[in-house]
């Protein structure tokens, strides 16, 4: 426990860093600022894959599968990088929720910040569920690997026409039932007094929408990493560094993200052999290397085909 009360004290330290120093005024994230801050998170992900080697080595963590060291160093990476592939497809949501509540990109960052201490709570609940059916029903892991492979075809054939309009889910129709909602943006308030009413601003509306679809990409992500490994702190760590490195990685790719268009094939063929690797465990085994070479040069090649294909285009 005392492994899990530090990793969480850590990073609630860095995200009371960020809000209260580095982001005390609201301002608008350079796209030199957003790339430092990417580069940071990735640096970070990567080099916390040594501290995993140490904890395991000194057994300073549970470790319910009995991993040696080197292997829970590459089935956190593995899982990091499942992760972060998987959280292209919330930047383009983030985007499109941004645009139709018209969020200022000077409160942007506000809106991730609090977004992601959601995210971790909920990542949080559902992977230990995930696990916990896992490793009580084996037969979960079935479950879980067919769902992804309905996921992957589903992204194939889904017409690109079909766009996700947040004014018209679900979750705004039903929040404005619950509470008062105002059109102004009132600052970096979430909320506003009005008339002696309290009424939610589009930060608070732009928040809750984002929040209700991390945990629907969630339904994908985490069955996807426990695929790799069903180890509580892997699964958690490696899904907490993706999430913070997602505001980053958004005010980074936020103006550039048509030329990653091709990179959704990679996120298919990442989903389907996950998916076949869940399915198919009790007939032969996928060694680590394997998995983490097919997701990293699955990524590779969707990113530089995606690049080439739009300077093509642009040319």
């Amino acid at each position: 426990m005392i492994v899990w009360i530090s990793f969480l004290a850590a990073i609630f330290l860095f995200l009371a860093l960020d809000l209260g120093v580095f982001n005390k005024t609201p301002h608008i994230i350079s796209t030199k600022e957003a790339s430092k801050w990417t580069a940071i998170w990735v640096m970070m992900s990567f080099l916390f894959s040594g501290v995993i080697y140490w904890l395991y080595s000194n057994n300073y963590v549970a470790n319910p599968d009995g991993l040696k060291p080197a292997a829970a160093s590459i089935k956190y990476i593995t899982g990091y990088l499942i992760e972060l592939s998987l959280s292209v497809d919330n930047i383009f949501v983030i985007a499109i929720i941004f645009a139709a509540f018209k969020i200022p990109q000077k409160y942007q960052h506000r809106v991730l910040f609090w977004g992601i201490l959601g995210a971790i709570v909920f990542r949080g609940l559902m992977i230990y569920f995930g696990v916990f059916l896992i490793n009580k029903f084996t037969w979960t892991a079935y479950v879980f690997g067919a769902f992804l492979i309905f996921t992957a075809m589903k992204m194939l054939f889904t017409n690109e026409d079909e766009k996700f309009e947040p004014k018209k889910s679900f979750v705004y129709k039903a929040l404005r039932k619950i509470i008062p909602v105002t059109s102004h943006i009132e600052g970096e308030h979430f909320f506003v007094k009005r008339r002696h009413i309290t009424a939610a601003t589009p930060l608070f509306v732009a928040l809750i929408v984002i929040e209700v679809m991390d945990v629907v990409f969630a339904m994908d992500s985490v069955p996807a990493i426990l695929a790799i490994t069903s180890d509580p702190f892997l699964v958690f760590s490696s899904n907490i560094f993706a999430i913070l490195g997602l505001r980053s990685m958004y005010f980074f790719l936020a103006n550039m993200l048509e030329r990653f268009s091709y990179l959704e094939y990679s996120l298919i063929a990442i989903l389907t052999f996950v998916g076949l690797k869940m399915l198919l465990h009790d007939l032969f085994e996928v060694p680590e290397w394997a998995s983490l070479a097919f997701i990293a040069i699955s990524l590779l090649i969707g990113i530089v085909v995606s690049l080439q294909l739009s300077k093509e285009k642009n040319s």
